[in-house]
């Protein structure tokens, strides 16, 4: 969360600055990889001298934890926009994998930073327990909170996977893995 100083928000809120150095966060870890990323490299992409970093931010992994909510923010809204419009499920699909596909070295740099900084494996539990609530919504009855954790963890693999390239990799097609996301997305909207 950024810090509260001189000019913000009272309760901490984002402002303007705090916005600009995750932004220029997110697109350095994307480009970089967590380990290839600095403070001082996100400070000048966003236009800022080097020390306004930790005038906003702890440290990298703070801004990387602000990183990942804002990312799944994004996800999530274009997700719930295609849910109202009562899109089809494989227009589901196709933007989940074309946001991680956006975000490969993101996504790469959050998986192993969840296996090794007990912080960011914390945001990511956080968040997952979001996604399944918000599962919930789109799913009404029917199914348990486990039940939605399994189905999400195949989404989110199964489009990693995609989006990453495994499946060419191994030379096969994405037909499959596609077409089993979209009876995911069709079994919690209760079309299966």
């Amino acid at each position: 969360m950024p810090r509260r100083v001189r000019g913000s928000a009272p309760g901490g809120d984002a402002t303007p600055t705090a916005v600009r150095l995750r932004d220029a966060a997110m697109a350095e870890f994307n480009a970089h990889g967590f380990a290839g990323t600095d403070s001082n490299r996100i400070a000048r992409r966003a236009g800022f001298a080097p020390q306004t970093f930790y005038r906003w931010y702890k440290d990298k992994t703070e801004v990387f934890i602000a990183c990942y909510r804002a990312w799944w923010d994004e996800e999530e809204a274009s997700l719930q926009a295609l849910f109202d419009r009562d899109a089809p499920s494989e227009a589901l699909v196709e933007t989940g994998v074309a946001h991680h596909r956006r975000h490969l070295m993101f996504r790469r740099s959050l998986r192993q930073l969840s296996i090794d900084d007990p912080a960011v494996r914390r945001a990511r539990a956080e968040a997952r327990l979001r996604q399944v609530t918000q599962l919930r919504a789109w799913a009404g009855l029917g199914f348990s909170d486990e039940q939605l954790a399994v189905m999400f963890f195949q989404f989110e693999r199964l489009t990693d996977a995609i989006a990453e390239g495994e499946l060419a990799d191994m030379g096969l097609g994405e037909t499959e893995a596609r077409r089993l996301i979209a009876g995911l997305v069709d079994r919690v909207r209760g079309r299966a």
